[in-house]
């Protein structure tokens, strides 16, 4: 009977180890699978990054007269991406379906200027910004008394009603025509019927890249201190790929790729 009750309890005491040992050895393979961040992994290891954009802002993101995607961000994203060992894929959808798209992992990272908010910053991964942009007001190249936001008082601007610059003309005093968008606030402005336009300086320097002879009958009076930062996204968690885009954009400012680009569609460096 003792040999017995020894026998038990060795048969016992041996399980309680046993399952002990499986307990430490599976615990931390568990707890490291659940943390891990495996988004720049995987990106390398499918040989491809896949980039949401429209497809349909220019000079942003459009197709050429050969039906070929380019644009200012879609050669930077490009140039990222070589960076991270992979070949660029790029899926065009909308705008409103584009933050949509990027948390139902239908592509890894969003290039379409999508400006740094402290909303976006909460629920999505930014990059470091690689488009700077002042809001500017535009006058004709004769125009005098207009050389800040303040002196815009009593004067008229030319606005979309549905844009921040809208607001900003409002608060500083002017009297806004409501126009459709900048071809409109640029024919009036031309024509003498509106004295000033305010909008972002990127639309300005593509429409002198664009149209040298409309543009050398405008100028620039004022710029806002405050510009609109545009960065890369993906989904909340992914440090590790981020990160990576992030050393990108530092070696390609270091080799004069982004200042390239941005010379290309803007005639100046607006990456910093």
């Amino acid at each position: 009977m003792k040999n017995s009750r020894l026998a038990l309890v060795g048969i016992v005491a041996a399980t309680a180890i046993a399952l002990t040992g499986c307990q430490s050895a599976a615990t931390p393979d568990a707890e490291g699978d659940a943390g891990a961040d495996t988004s720049l992994s995987d990106v390398q290891d499918s040989g491809t990054l896949t980039i949401g954009t429209e497809g349909t802002y220019r000079p942003f993101t459009f197709h050429d007269e050969s039906g070929d995607l380019t644009g200012f961000d879609v050669e930077i994203a490009t140039a990222v991406a070589e960076k991270l060992g992979v070949e660029p894929e790029f899926q065009e959808t909308q705008w409103d379906a584009i933050f949509a798209g990027l948390d139902a992992g239908r592509f890894d990272i969003i290039a379409n200027q999508v400006s740094i908010t402290d909303e976006r910053e909460e629920k999505y991964e930014l990059s470091e910004p690689y488009t700077v942009s002042p809001g500017v007001v535009i006058v004709g190249k004769d125009t005098s008394g207009i050389d800040s936001l303040e002196s815009l008082s009593g004067k008229t601007t030319a606005q979309s009603l549905s844009s921040n610059w809208y607001e900003l003309a409002v608060a500083n005093g002017a009297n806004v025509e409501s126009v459709e968008g900048w071809a409109q606030a640029v024919a009036l402005l031309e024509q003498g019927r509106v004295d000033a336009t305010i909008n972002d300086k990127l639309t300005f320097l593509d429409y002198k890249e664009t149209d040298a002879a409309g543009a050398a009958g405008l100028k620039i009076a004022a710029e806002t201190d405050d510009p609109s930062r545009n960065a890369f996204v993906v989904k909340k968690g992914e440090s590790a790929l981020i990160e990576a885009v992030n050393d990108a954009l530092v070696e390609l400012r270091a080799d004069g790729t982004l200042a390239e680009i941005s010379e290309k569609y803007f005639g100046e460096d607006v990456t910093e």
